[in-house]
């Protein structure tokens, strides 16, 4: 007799408390492409998933492996989505191995996956006049939902370390957008002297209530946490993501593990 599979551990099982209003959904893989040197987009969908209730920097968890009986999962930005299709796309950068990645480089067409969506608690603040957005590669996705997300008369700036020029990605929408593009050319990700300098160099608009938006490697955020408070933006002012740790491995939820 053929043994059955371990029942899995999984502690979203059920969706509950800040996690009551995602829903799970049975995704499809239909297509993976290479968008950039560094980066992969692939396009799933599943039944409903065009009547996801979302915010612009919300992401997708998907269920990549197994650990024994644990789920190992990882969240990806929700880049964009095709409500008429009941289609999603995701972003991934392929920068070192793990569980996510494996999965990403192995997805091909009809392979199924299961999702969890929509997870993130930042959104873009309605009382800023200006939008700042500062992260590497792997806050590409968040940046540009965000800031296509924005009115006319909205104002944004992001400054994004990206591996190398090729992995540049022009950034649309209806707002007045400037971007400054960094290029680590060989050096390693996940140090904050590039990105740090170019804040501290930035110039900040001197008129109105302005927002910070911090996405990238745990220790770099810190940092340009810290910068912006000398500059004197308040705590409320700013809004920090950890994406990843340099030289370790996200937790099972798909998060860096706390420290």
């Amino acid at each position: 007799m053929t043994e059955s599979a371990p029942r899995l551990d999984d502690p979203f099982a059920q969706l509950t408390g800040s996690l009551a209003s995602a829903s799970h959904y049975e995704m499809t893989v239909v297509s993976v492409a290479q968008l950039s040197p560094n980066v992969r987009r692939i396009e799933l969908t599943a039944e409903g998933l065009g009547k996801l209730d979302y915010q612009p920097g919300q992401d997708l968890m998907l269920l990549v492996a197994v650990d024994g009986n644990r789920p190992v999962r990882r969240r990806y930005t929700i880049r964009r989505l095709d409500r008429d299709r009941d289609l999603v796309v995701i972003d991934v950068v392929m920068h070192g191995g793990g569980p996510g990645e494996e999965w990403v480089a192995g997805a091909e067409p009809g392979d199924a996956v299961a999702g969890i969506a929509p997870r993130g608690k930042i959104f873009l603040s309605q009382q800023a006049d200006w939008h700042l957005f500062v992260g590497d590669e792997s806050a590409i996705p968040m940046v540009s939902a965000m800031i296509e997300s924005l009115p006319a008369n909205g104002r944004a700036h992001a400054v994004i370390e990206v591996p190398e020029p090729g992995d540049q990605q022009p950034i649309e929408g209806t707002a007045t957008i400037t971007t400054t593009w960094l290029s680590r050319d060989g050096k390693p990700a996940g140090e904050a002297g590039a990105l740090v300098q170019a804040l501290l160099d930035a110039e900040l608009p001197a008129d109105g209530f302005g927002h910070a938006y911090l996405a990238g490697e745990a220790k770099v955020v810190l940092a340009l946490r810290d910068v912006l408070a000398e500059r004197g933006m308040r705590t409320e002012q700013i809004s920090p993501k950890a994406y990843w740790g340099r030289g370790r491995g996200n937790a099972s939820h798909g998060e860096p593990p706390k420290e």
